[in-house]
């Protein structure tokens, strides 16, 4: 059942003028229902305001559909409050949800409000349900943690902004001379835990509609990316959008892929009071996962405490962290997502069949070390394949592109004390590997590390095996497209689905001091690109980083399953 539904900013008591408004908007569109945000009574305490409120409440002004609000940052005056409590209502179609309220509509719409700013003085405060109380703009934590037991919403509407809600946003918000709405972190725990498909709050003076963003799937809904789209309405009269109408779908499922333009959701976790010491830059996240110099060359002092690893929140592979760089993320699936290289090694035009580096990440979207370490067994099993169907895609789309020329190498540290599991791929000169030049570098640098000897193994299921290694899956061009380079389409279907030319495994044990950039070390001096081994080296501009994402998209899109 499709809905159409219209919300209005803070009328500031223009009750006659708003209500004969959407009287007209409603004979044209046919809405279901009206959500006000904000101050709908304004103080109520000058002569125009009490005139208006005779005329509610005297039936004088008609409000034509169900009408929900809740509190804004001043109280309800006494005669709303004296005409909620004897009726139920404020007059026929004008329900008040409460300070915290939830209501399911008559035609499904899961409605939760949570109004009023919050009164910080007193953390463990109990909720203000007293008569006095529930009519006064001012919550408790207490208020707000008892909305998590709602579990889910289709429509939030709060009073005060989530924190952080703004993080990772390229929409500038209408702000001039306004001042930005103080944001709180209990309601982005609501918004958090509800997963609302719309989340609506009131500004000052201007209208701020941020993009919409995801939330990570649950155990009950693995396959679901719930969508959030957050909305801030300017006030009824102001000179910017104070009205706005969507469609509503009540049976509509949380979407599996993710649309364009949407990010990631910017809100954080919940921190403890004392502990927490803020997100890191995206530099000082990348530098914990491996992809800055090698822990073997920079040892930490002595004296240094261990901190413990990052959470989902701090962690640069979770979708879950705010400043995760959204821009070089290039596919999302069910499982696991892809990511170009942040500093590839390839430059750009270095395999020019390509027009980009080629170097990209397959990661898994459970935050977890290693693929064996994730506890659920169907959840383990469904990560791998999909992981490896993203490796198979992105062997075959470089096999066809090249016309042959290129295959390539993908590889893996597992080790149990890792902080968040992921592949490597890269592109590699067909030449180099039929003629073992790849098996031969990965095993020469490893005896001048005086590392144990590499083993040739027949299975590449890392999410099977107990243990900590370094794996390097090697793939050449198959025979068909070598012989035939120029029949593409004959190529692109006999490299369907390859098998791996040779898969190279290094057991190491948990007190093994391994370079954790042995892979892009190898393939850098096999390349000749000594002078990019270091990440950092090679970086690039957002631009130049966001140019070539869009190119690998583009090349990417006929192999891209998660797109079906």
């Amino acid at each position: 059942m499709t809905l159409k539904i219209i919300v209005l900013g803070s009328l500031n008591c223009q009750l006659r003028a708003a209500f004969t408004k959407l009287t007209k908007l409603h004979a044209k569109q046919n809405f279901s229902c009206a959500i006000l945000v904000g101050n709908v009574f304004g103080d109520g305490t000058t002569e125009s305001d009490a005139e208006e409120i005779s005329a509610l409440l005297s039936g004088l002004i008609t409000v034509p559909i169900p009408t929900y609000f809740t509190l804004g940052d001043k109280p309800l005056p006494p005669r709303i409050v004296e005409r909620i409590e004897a009726d139920g209502e404020v007059c026929p179609h004008l329900y008040f949800l409460g300070k915290r309220g939830t209501l399911k509509t008559l035609e499904g719409v899961r409605i939760s409000a949570l109004g009023g700013n919050l009164n910080d003085g007193d953390a463990n405060a109990k909720p203000e349900t007293n008569a006095s109380g529930k009519f006064q703009p001012t919550y408790t934590e207490s208020d707000a943690r008892a909305l998590f037991g709602v579990h889910s919403a289709d429509i939030l509407i709060t009073n005060q902004w989530p924190k952080g809600i703004r993080t990772g946003s390229d929409f500038p918000a209408d702000v001039e001379n306004s001042t930005v709405p103080t944001e709180v972190q209990c309601v982005s725990d609501i918004t958090a835990t509800l997963k609302p498909r719309y989340h609506f709050c009131s500004s000052e003076a201007f209208f701020y509609e941020r993009e919409p963003f995801f939330h990570l799937p649950t155990e009950d809904e693995p396959n679901a990316k719930p969508l959030t789209r957050f909305i801030s309405m300017a006030p009824f009269g102001s000179k910017h959008k104070a009205m706005y109408a969507f469609a509503f779908d009540v049976n509509e499922a949380p979407p599996l892929t993710v649309p364009a333009g949407a990010t990631a959701s910017p809100l954080r976790a919940i921190q403890p009071k004392g502990k927490g010491k803020g997100l890191p830059s995206q530099k000082e996240s990348f530098k914990r996962f491996a992809t800055t110099d090698d822990d073997h060359n920079q040892r930490p002092h002595k004296r240094r405490q261990r901190q413990p690893p990052p959470g989902p929140d701090q962690c640069f592979f979770c979708l879950s962290n705010p400043n995760i760089a959204m821009h070089l993320i290039t596919s999302i699936g069910n499982e696991s997502y892809l990511t170009t290289a942040k500093g590839p090694l390839p430059p750009k035009n270095f395999f020019p069949n390509l027009g980009f580096p080629g170097h990209i990440l397959i990661i898994p979207l459970p935050h977890t070390p290693t693929l064996n370490s994730i506890s659920e067994a169907e959840t383990r099993a469904n990560t791998y394949a999909e992981m490896e169907r993203y490796h198979t895609a992105l062997h075959n789309m470089v096999v066809e592109r090249s016309g042959g020329k290129l295959g390539s190498v993908v590889w893996e540290v597992s080790r149990g004390n890792g902080i968040h599991t992921h592949w490597q791929f890269l592109p590699v000169p067909i030449e180099l590997i039929n003629d073992g030049l790849v098996e031969a570098a990965f095993m020469v640098e490893g005896d001048n590390l005086k590392y144990p000897r590499f083993s040739t193994i027949s299975t590449t299921d890392s999410s099977a095996e107990p243990g900590d290694f370094f794996r390097v899956c090697i793939w050449g061009a198959n025979a068909k497209a070598e012989k035939e380079k120029t029949e593409e389409k004959e190529a692109v279907e006999e490299s369907s689905s390859p098998a791996p030319n040779k898969t190279l495994n290094l057991d190491l044990s948990p007190d093994f001091r391994f370079d954790l950039q042995f892979g892009r070390r190898v393939m850098a001096k096999l390349l000749e690109l000594d002078s990019r081994m270091d990440w950092r080296a090679a970086n690039q501009s957002q631009a130049e980083e966001e140019a070539d994402a869009e190119a690998f998209k583009a090349a990417f899109k006929k192999y891209d399953f998660s797109m079906e």
